[in-house]
């Protein structure tokens, strides 16, 4: 019997990062061709539970857990920083070993193909050493992948400088048919907090590396969206949009239960007069900026619809000031999770307020 294909997928243990995959996921298995996903113990349980029925069913789709360092204390798993380093005290070899046990124990399914999002770049460097296929999810847009590229020959040029900051004014114009860059709007910009660039701005330049040893690039949109962005990078595969409808029963990956009964408050709403406001699962924002923001949605006197994570500000329960629910109660509705595409796709939203890192790829946009 001849060798079967057989896929490798890596996900990246932030819930923006890990849907996409998992929605690949299952459409590759769909098409016959078996599935592992080779996760962090911790994120087994959530993985399992967003497959649906039949998925549980096949010997198409397995999922292999290895540890991940923070058994034992559980906040850390909250810190993005924290995770990203004990995946890559731990997994690594791991991930080396599992490799060599598949490909000693049945000859028929050695792996053929990593797919890794573009965050678990040491996966694509493995898959390198070991002379596998390899492809990169990026779960930003594809507008952003040529920025990303260019990062190298930007620094060389001199019009960035080694943190990521503009050397002048002037802007980065990639092609004649891209938009230009202005100074301070590169996706690793954050112009009032050097620190949290310069991390931002080493994190995509591993992401330049990672893409440049990947044989395709794969992004969670079309063609027909992006394509001056698309034009500029050869291996670059649009394969979106994976959306959780795709697969009625259980469609993703939750770090949080879902609040599905606000959508009945969506329903009341005017159409086009909603504001929803989400921040994604990892970030966080401080005391000062929270009640800036609760204030900002309040003088707008516009109906909104605020996702609130019991972790949200600074990993502690947020304290919106006082007397702000009250006084917005009848136009404000506030919850720890919610089902985010069904909002999106719901008429009585007209705007999505959200930080750029912060909610990945396609499902940005309704």
């Amino acid at each position: 019997m001849g060798r079967e294909p057989h896929v490798l997928v890596i996900p990246f243990p932030a819930q923006g990062h890990a849907r996409p995959l998992m929605k690949l996921s299952m459409k590759i298995a769909e098409q016959g061709i078996k599935v592992t996903i080779f996760s962090r113990e911790h994120m087994k349980g959530k993985i399992v539970a967003s497959m649906p029925q039949e998925a549980k069913k096949s010997s198409l789709i397995t999922v292999v857990s290895v540890p991940d360092g923070l058994e034992l204390q559980e906040a850390e798993r909250k810190d993005i920083e924290n995770v990203t380093q004990s995946m890559l005290a731990v997994m690594p070899g791991c991930l080396k070993n599992f490799i060599e046990q598949v490909k000693e124990s049945n000859d028929c399914e050695q792996i053929s193909c990593v797919i890794t999002d573009v965050a678990v770049g040491w996966a694509l460097e493995i898959a390198e050493q070991m002379g596998i296929a390899r492809a990169a999810v990026v779960t930003f847009a594809p507008a952003y992948v040529p920025l990303v590229l260019h990062i190298p020959k930007l620094v060389e040029a001199g019009i960035i400088d080694s943190t990521g900051n503009a050397t002048s004014d002037e802007l980065i114009l990639l092609s004649e048919d891209t938009l230009p860059w202005k100074k301070n709007e590169y996706i690793w910009s954050f112009p009032s907090q050097p620190d949290v660039q310069k991390l931002y701005f080493e994190a995509t330049s591993a992401v330049a590396q990672s893409l440049k040893i990947s044989n395709w690039i794969l992004c969670n949109s079309f063609y027909e969206l992006d394509s001056p962005a698309c034009d500029l990078v050869p291996n670059i595969l649009t394969i979106g949009p994976l959306l959780g409808s795709d697969h009625s029963e259980h469609s993703a990956i939750n770090f949080w239960p879902e609040d599905s009964i606000c959508l009945s408050w969506l329903d009341k709403q005017a159409i086009g007069s909603v504001i929803y406001v989400a921040f994604g699962s990892t970030a966080v924002l401080s005391q000062q900026q929270l009640e800036e923001l609760a204030l900002g949605l309040e003088s707008l006197h516009q109906p909104f619809f605020w996702v609130v994570r019991p972790d949200f500000m600074n990993r502690s329960h947020a304290k919106l000031p006082d007397g702000f629910v009250e006084r917005v109660s009848d136009r404000g509705k506030f919850v720890e999770w919610a089902p985010q595409e069904k909002i999106l796709g719901h008429p009585s939203v007209a705007c999505f307020l959200s930080l750029l890192c912060a909610e990945c790829g396609i499902k940005r946009t309704k």
